[in-house]
């Protein structure tokens, strides 16, 4: 019999996709608003990968990802979800989103995605919100993308920069549980 226990908390990951580089300074102070400091940001990507947001959010589109210092819950990231689908809609402009907003959470064997979209590969974890799992991670191979990861997130400079995440976020928790001995 298996013995259930609190999973580690986990480090919040959100990715920001944006028509109009200007926009991010008002994202950042409503993020930091929300979930607390920043603890790292990527540099700007430029977001070629897909052409699924061009209708709604024109082109070119770019990329940056935000994490933040203090750690989470795992079974908060359906209450984030709903927290960021607010900003997306208070930064609308006719109906149309100018910032995509995907929060996830990263912890040492995956990343997570939330989304509002149900597929067979994504589980749902309350509140009309399913966890995507993006990534899984090799001890041996490190980050490895899955038939149905994004293609953004299976570039290399996105791997590259989680798994500096991941390595901040392995120094974070060990100091977390270093203080409960």
């Amino acid at each position: 019999m298996s013995t259930p226990k609190s999973p580690d908390p986990a480090k919040l990951v959100v990715g920001c996709i944006i028509n109009d580089k200007s926009l991010i300074n008002t994202v950042y102070p409503m993020l930091e608003g929300a979930f607390g400091p920043m603890d790292m940001i990527s540099a700007w990507l430029n977001f070629a990968y897909t052409n699924y947001y061009y209708r709604e959010m024109g082109s070119p589109l770019f990329r940056k990802v935000f994490v933040f210092k203090h750690l989470i819950a795992q079974d908060d990231l359906a209450e984030i979800k709903q927290k960021t689908n607010g900003f997306e809609m208070r930064l609308s402009e006719n109906g149309n989103r100018c910032v995509n907003l995907d929060p996830g959470y990263l912890v040492s064997s995956r990343f997570i995605l939330a989304t509002g979209k149900e597929y067979s590969h994504r589980i749902y974890i309350g509140n009309k919100i399913y966890a995507d799992l993006t990534l899984m991670y090799s001890k041996t191979e490190g980050f490895k993308t899955l038939d149905w990861t994004y293609p953004d997130y299976a570039s290399d400079s996105l791997i590259s920069f989680l798994s500096r995440v991941r390595d901040k976020y392995l120094i974070d928790l060990k100091a977390i549980k270093g203080q409960y001995k």
